[in-house]
């Protein structure tokens, strides 16, 4: 069995903050994240090349045949054939961009040491690539994603019986999985298939519109209205108004209030009534902060709204401006539109900001964390720590010498 390494590429700064705590290839897009996506189609588990700081929790497997992916690729059937024909030092790319290529344990051992990839033969791709370069990326191939991985996930398979009490519409499927539970709920399939995991619930009174997945263990509120391309990760809680939004895992937004064109990290919590914008007063194209280019960047989008890292958090009726980045493990309150970049552990809102102290950070994730039977690790902290020090510079407040007691 070839052993498959997801190395972080380029693409990982220009993905902050939503890969500040993980590998690229634990984002979620569509059903599946991208480990997922590759595990599923090359039948084998994946190891990981990533930042140091990372390296313990996402650590790496060599043996004596390698195939080290580009982890911010997604895959489809003719790349993944094209893999299948490399041979040993042959590499598949792209231009400049490397896709993947097949080493043996001294090559990949020698990669690792000279960081040389020109010993390797390069094979030019002819097919077109689908990747992951930004975080509006994530919702923007959400809706093809959903389909990719619907079809990966149930074929050959046979949906649980869907109840009476239900309206379905449209020509897409709906899939129940094991243990699912939807009663009393419009689900209009009309425009892509619907998803429902693994002892995952709809509630009664609301409307989804496909494509939609709705993951494992996880929850749509009474009377939710629930648009096209639209996932709501593992263990989620969602409600109120959602529109072609992903919720990474284990996040909540269980109340009304509307969400749209959005990426919501892991350990997060949106607050009853919170609203975020997605589309500007005068309809202009919308800029997002990137942490790649240390500046607001063009989405070249007229819909872009939340960007949220993750452990971070918004109280009741927070207000989102469009386009706005939150970093993580940060605690977002108050009236006003707080500003569009809100750097990792802010407290505070559009009265101002002071940080917040990583102790009580630590304390907040541990209270959430635990309520899923999961605990904050030495290691986690460790991570979370290296973060607090690495977004530092953005939390212009502070004294050179970081003062972080609240």
């Amino acid at each position: 069995m070839k052993n498959i390494i997801l190395i972080d590429s380029l693409s990982r700064d220009g993905l902050l903050p939503l890969t500040f705590l993980k590998p690229v290839c634990e984002l979620r897009v569509g059903i599946l994240t991208i480990r997922e996506k590759w595990e599923k189609r090359l039948e084998t588990h994946a190891a990981y090349i990533t930042q140091d700081y990372l390296s313990d929790k996402y650590p790496i497997q060599i043996s004596e045949d390698n195939i080290v992916i580009n982890g911010a690729i997604l895959p489809d059937d003719e790349l993944i054939t094209a893999i299948d024909l490399l041979s040993f030092g042959e590499a598949l790319i792209k231009g400049d961009n490397l896709i993947a290529a097949r080493l043996d344990k001294h090559q990949f051992e020698e990669l690792v040491n000279t960081d040389d990839v020109n010993d390797l033969m390069g094979i030019e791709y002819s097919g077109s690539v689908n990747q992951l370069e930004r975080p509006h990326d994530i919702f923007t191939k959400n809706h093809a994603e959903i389909a990719f991985d619907f079809n990966l996930l149930t074929e050959g398979r046979k949906s649980q019986p869907i109840s009476s009490t239900n309206t379905i519409l449209g020509k897409y499927p709906v899939f129940l999985d094991e243990g699912a539970s939807v009663e009393c709920a419009i689900l209009n399939a009309v425009d892509g298939p619907i998803y429902i995991g693994k002892n995952a619930t709809i509630m009664e009174g609301s409307m989804i519109r496909g494509s939609f997945a709705l993951c494992e263990s996880a929850t749509i509120k009474m009377g939710s209205k629930i648009y096209t391309g639209t996932t709501v990760g593992p263990h989620c809680k969602v409600g109120g108004e959602v529109s072609n939004t992903v919720f990474q895992a284990y996040s909540n937004k269980g109340h009304d209030g509307f969400i749209g064109n959005s990426v919501v990290g892991e350990w997060c919590n949106i607050g009853a009534d919170t609203n975020i914008s997605n589309l500007k007063n005068n309809y202009a194209k919308v800029k997002l902060w990137s942490y790649e280019d240390k500046r607001f960047t063009s989405t070249d989008l007229q819909f872009c709204g939340l960007i949220m890292g993750d452990h971070s958090k918004c109280g009741i009726n927070t207000m989102f401006n469009t386009g706005t980045v939150v970093g993580v493990g940060a605690n977002i309150f108050g009236s006003n539109f707080p500003r569009n970049f809100i750097p990792s552990f802010s407290w505070g809102g559009a009265s101002g900001m002071k940080t917040f102290a990583l102790n009580k950070a630590f304390e907040t994730a541990e209270v959430m964390m635990s309520r899923r039977g999961i605990d904050l690790t030495d290691g986690d902290k460790e991570i979370l720590t290296r973060v607090f020090e690495q977004d530092a510079e953005y939390r212009t407040w502070e004294p050179k010498k970081s003062e972080t007691n609240n």
